[in-house]
């Protein structure tokens, strides 16, 4: 055999080297740590920011609240109640309603802005509800991808950043 043909049959034998993946993985391994760093430190103007405000010992964070939330950020927090709506749902075997209502999470700053615009969230709601089909409720995971979409179309009525969270306090099919 030719010198040419014995190099092409060991270069397609030879085992081709792992270290480029090795390096891959331990460089990304590295790059996200430094990044978690960077953000949680505050080097970078992504997330929360290094400095914190002292809290009172007095003000104390109520039972149930999420421990990512301090007390003063609890006490700056108001909630809109809304009146119940309650929408007609159409199916071939007979109709069924939807009772619906909600409260809305905002900070202190932004409840009488968001108190003022209140029929145009209630409409908004109201409108999207009623586009609804009884199938879109069937789903197990249908209340939480509601949710996100009501809260969606609330923040965009009221403005972006006013509307904190949707709470909903009653979701009744009969």
């Amino acid at each position: 055999m030719t010198d040419a043909v014995v190099n092409a049959e060991e270069d397609a034998t030879k085992p081709k080297s792992k270290l480029p993946l090795i390096i891959g993985v331990v460089l990304a391994i590295a790059g996200g740590g430094g990044g978690f760093f960077a953000v949680s430190s505050g080097l970078l103007p992504f997330g929360r920011s290094a400095e914190h405000t002292e809290v009172p010992a007095a003000v104390a964070a109520p039972e149930g609240v999420d421990s990512g939330e301090s007390a003063a950020d609890i006490a700056q927090l108001a909630f809109i109640e809304m009146e119940p709506i309650v929408i007609t749902l159409r199916k071939a075997s007979g109709i069924k309603h939807l009772r619906f209502s909600a409260q809305l999470e905002v900070d202190k700053i932004h409840q009488v802005e968001v108190e003022k615009v209140l029929p145009r969230v209630v409409d908004v709601l109201n409108s999207y509800l009623r586009a609804l089909e009884l199938e879109d409720l069937s789903d197990p995971m249908a209340l939480p991808r509601l949710r996100a979409q009501m809260l969606r179309r609330i923040n965009i009525a009221t403005g972006q950043g006013r509307v904190r969270d949707l709470l909903i306090m009653e979701f009744v099919l009969n």
